[in-house]
């Protein structure tokens, strides 16, 4: 795959999970890479397989000053941006709303929501340049909801109506603005969000039958449908909330 030769895309959240999986399936459509992660030690690891043609930094995406830094070292050192794919996340705790604390609830809303704010803020003249686009990692969840996890539900459902105003606010600059809705993904984090569950020994086989194709996933499913959607071959393709959930949208199969 080439579709991405010589796009640079600007990428959160890519040291680990679905991010990971996007930055190799971006890698290999030929595309330039410029990482933001907050974990250090992956985001050295991740940097180290892909090559030194490929850069990152480590920052916090909820942080204007951070992610404001990291545009400008991806500038400098490619130039352009093409693409930003909005895909840093948390999704602890799995809580109902009234046991949210505070804090939690303020971390998810950053981390999740704020974090696409500052993107857009430091990112869109560049954007501009190149008449790129932006990929928002979304989930099922914020279209069908979650029962013991609604901070988290919250952030997904502001992220799809957001995507959608921004795809309208951004046509007129050919920036292209979609969102690509997983449900369940074996990543890090749907294992952390699966041992904080009632009875976390059944969670797999749960997993594997709400999906009506019958398995829960890797990253990499999700991975080639991004790829496809920051190419240009999706160049009439905005304000889409793209499910790639194995059918699981389709009605309660328990």
């Amino acid at each position: 795959m080439t579709q991405l030769t010589g796009k640079v895309i600007f990428l959160t959240g890519g040291a680990s999970g679905i991010g990971e999986a996007c930055a190799d399936a971006y890698v290999r459509a030929g595309a330039s890479l410029f990482v933001m992660d907050r974990d250090e030690t992956a985001l050295a690891t991740l940097l180290d397989r892909l090559g030194s043609e490929h850069a990152g930094m480590v920052g916090e995406v909820q942080r204007g000053a951070s992610v404001q830094k990291a545009m400008e070292q991806a500038l400098d050192r490619f130039g352009r941006i093409d693409v930003i794919h909005n895909n840093a996340g948390i999704a602890s705790p799995s809580k109902p709303l009234d046991e949210t604390s505070e804090d939690e609830w303020d971390a998810l809303l950053s981390v999740n929501l704020k974090s696409v704010y500052w993107t857009t803020r430091y990112g869109l003249e560049f954007l501009k340049a190149t008449r790129g686009c932006i990929l928002n990692t979304s989930s099922l969840v914020g279209e069908l909801g979650q029962a013991n996890h609604a901070a988290y539900v919250a952030t997904k459902g502001g992220m799809n109506a957001l995507t959608k105003a921004m795809a309208l606010d951004y046509a007129p600059f050919g920036i292209r603005v979609n969102a690509i809705g997983p449900a369940g993904v074996w990543t890090p984090m749907l294992r952390i969000w699966a041992a904080q569950q009632p009875n976390p020994a059944t969670i797999e086989t749960y997993l594997d039958d709400i999906h009506a194709l019958g398995y829960c996933p890797e990253g990499d499913v999700i991975a080639d449908a991004a790829v496809f959607l920051v190419s240009d071959a999706a160049r009439f393709i905005t304000g889409c909330i793209l499910p790639v959930s194995g059918g699981a949208e389709l009605g309660y199969r328990r």
